[in-house]
């Protein structure tokens, strides 16, 4: 157990530059969001503000941990201290030619339930965290669209977790990092099953759920 919270921490750890990041630019584009909805007769409550942050934090904490080579963060929050004896912050990216060699194992990547049986078979630690940890990881990603967008449908939280995670892999693919299939399914049930988390949730609070919506100034959207 304590492993599996050290490991949780250091991701964690590896997400705050991007996320302070996010949050600078989600306060300085705030006033003119709000303003863009008024316009069009609508107001964002406390609560959804709060929500849109959040996960707008969480979108950033995601690209730091998979739109950039492994272990780039730790560089950059020790300021380049102890890591990597003559490392820069671009050696950490591959070379042309490293990243032209990977095509060798392309027929692998796109081999469907691979890894996912390779880590079933195995039953090893690490290969147990990684694929709960790609399903886990985007379950926010299929709540937070349903929670806050209009009409929320199954499909358009599936839709966000592929397409989001078909742009990771096909990104990783040239920074060095691992692109499999695997993870683009794993991530899409990881959003699908979020949506359905916010299906629950809307059974239980139908009226706490819709404060999360925009609403017409003066009245209230049940659409």
């Amino acid at each position: 157990m304590l492993e599996v919270v050290s490991d949780v921490l250091r991701y964690v750890v590896q997400m705050i530059p991007m996320c302070l990041l996010a949050l600078v630019i989600f306060l300085f584009a705030r006033p003119a969001r709000l303003r863009r909805l008024r316009t069009h007769g609508l107001v964002s409550g406390t609560l959804r503000e709060i929500t849109l942050c959040l996960f707008l934090l969480f979108c950033a904490g995601l690209a730091a941990l998979t739109l950039f080579p492994s272990n780039i963060w730790s560089y950059v929050l020790t300021f380049g201290r102890g890591w990597y004896d003559g490392a820069t912050f671009f050696s950490f990216y591959p070379t042309w030619e490293q990243t032209m060699s990977s095509l060798a194992y392309l027929s692998n990547m796109l081999t469907p339930f691979q890894e996912i049986r390779r880590a079933l078979g195995q039953m090893s630690y690490w290969g147990l965290f990684m694929l709960l940890g790609n399903i886990i990881m985007f379950m926010p990603v299929g709540f937070f669209t349903a929670l806050l967008w209009r009409k929320p449908r199954w499909w358009k939280s599936l839709l966000a977790g592929f397409c989001s995670s078909l742009t990771i892999e096909f990104i990783q693919f040239f920074i060095g990092r691992s692109s499999d299939i695997d993870d683009v399914i794993l991530n899409t049930a990881g959003a699908l099953a979020g949506f359905w988390i916010f299906c629950l949730l809307r059974a239980v609070f139908p009226g706490f759920i819709k404060k999360f919506q925009c609403q017409p100034r003066g009245g209230y959207y049940y659409g």
